[in-house]
């Protein structure tokens, strides 16, 4: 039996909400937004999770490690950005930002406007989630923020603050070159695989984003409407 779209999407963000709470563990996040289907309400079924994770300038690629690490222990990552295999109700760790990186870089069309107006700050530091959207001054109408009924915490947990307190130095510079070194490997190595048309593929000190194949995100968005 097919579930009604209202008690689909409730269903949705209830699972997600408990989900994207790992995040609070994470070193060096600022904050996370509820970004895709989650945030445009075109759910069906098998919807992933896609966010947007805001992150201290420096530990990106640490960041990264920690996200997908945590999230792969408890199974809830998403691991492949071609489509194939299981993807319902995991977590697509496609966009990872810093101050620097907050404005999306062009093109924006229809598209990224309608995504960027609906996304939803679950997580994290108000501020810094105003901060993006100031950044963002390129949409038809500026959004302001307001906190989300779906918003969850602003505080971080211990865990957090002690790897923080580790990585935050010299030592922590070391790592995330390292992490850094290896990350780009496997993301150079997996190219020509997984790009498609219109790819906004980025991967810097600054932002980390993968969306290989926005071309067809765009043509689903104007199917649906």
């Amino acid at each position: 039996m097919r579930s009604e779209p209202s008690n689909l999407a409730e269903s949705k963000w209830r699972k997600f909400l408990k989900r994207v709470r790992l995040f609070r563990f994470v070193p060096f996040v600022d904050f996370v937004l509820a970004s895709g289907s989650l945030a445009t309400g075109k759910l069906h079924e098998k919807s992933d999770f896609d966010v947007i994770v805001g992150v201290r300038r420096g530990r990106i690629f640490t960041a990264r490690f920690f996200g997908v690490s945590f999230s792969q222990v408890m199974g809830w990552r998403r691991s492949k950005l071609d489509g194939k295999g299981e993807v319902s109700d995991k977590i697509c760790l496609n966009h990872f930002i810093t101050p620097k990186s907050y404005r999306l870089s062009p093109p924006h069309n229809e598209y990224w406007d309608r995504l960027y107006q609906n996304l939803v700050p679950v997580l994290g530091n108000e501020n810094k989630i105003r901060d993006f959207f100031r950044a963002n001054d390129w949409m038809e109408s500026q959004r302001i923020y307001r906190r989300d009924s779906r918003y969850i915490h602003r505080t971080s947990t211990l865990t957090k603050k002690f790897l923080e307190w580790i990585l935050g130095g010299i030592f922590g510079n070391k790592i995330e070159g390292i992490l850094k070194e290896n990350q780009i490997k496997r993301i150079e190595s997996g190219l020509p695989h997984t790009l498609g048309r219109k790819p906004r593929f980025i991967y810097n000190d600054s932002e980390l984003e993968f969306h290989p194949d926005t071309a067809r995100i765009e043509e689903m968005m104007k199917r649906s409407t």
